[in-house]
């Protein structure tokens, strides 16, 4: 998997993925001299964890699809503040509708955060999973 990323002027860049062929325009916040004309980096990983969550999740509950009515996950992230700022953890909450039973759910989520998804797996973050099943906690 490759992407090539090239500078727009000013900190913004855009990143084009060769396996999907899909691009984002990345920027800073104007605090720090870009011009938020998009998202920034470190928010992109975490829209690659939730949607590599996503997936793992439609993957491994496939018997279930029919029975599930929406899946939302929310992702808090808490970083170093200093240099290299990266995730020092990972809060999860995945909200799942439908008729699909706690255990189901949960052994889902459980296999995504700890075994399949590689976005997850890639960070050196502490990762607490929640789940919410037809809005209640579980």
């Amino acid at each position: 998997m490759k992407v090539q990323t090239r500078w727009q002027g000013g900190m913004a860049f855009n990143s084009v993925g060769d396996s999907s062929g899909y691009d984002v325009t990345m920027d800073a916040s104007s605090d720090v001299g870009g011009n938020d004309g998009g998202p920034r980096p470190m928010e992109m990983v975490l829209h690659g964890v939730a949607g590599c969550m996503g997936i793992d999740l439609c993957v491994i509950m496939r018997r279930e699809m029919d029975k599930i009515e929406s899946i939302e996950i929310d992702i808090d992230g808490d970083r170093r503040d200093t240099d290299p700022k990266s995730f020092t953890s990972l809060d999860l909450t995945v909200k799942i509708k439908g008729n699909v039973t706690p255990k189901v759910a949960q052994r889902a989520v459980d296999l995504s955060a700890e075994k399949y998804c590689s976005a997850i797996n890639s960070l050196n973050a502490a990762v607490v999973t929640h789940l919410e099943l037809n809005g209640e906690i579980q």
